[in-house]
């Protein structure tokens, strides 16, 4: 079963690829997406990454939370489902 992870705390140089190469230690990514500005085009500073197991997804998260890439401390943990 995939999870779907929230990533808090980008630099805002960290580009799609990056953040996927991240988690890609840790199992296969089905997605990785950082969340851009509408109006500026610059990243928001989160994004989100699928992963296509949910032990995976659990052993990237306790890993990354916390950890310091590009002089920011990391949010790492499941997304929320997003409510309608």
């Amino acid at each position: 079963m995939s999870a779907n992870i929230y990533v808090g705390n980008l630099s805002f140089n960290t580009s799609n690829s990056q953040l996927e190469g991240l988690f890609a230690e840790y199992g296969d990514v089905a997605s990785a997406q950082v969340i851009m500005d509408r109006e500026t085009g610059r990243s928001r500073g989160f994004g989100f990454v699928e992963m296509t197991s949910s032990d995976a997804a659990n052993t990237a998260i306790s890993e990354l939370n916390g950890k310091e890439i590009d002089g920011r401390q990391l949010k790492v943990n499941l997304a929320k489902p997003r409510s309608r």
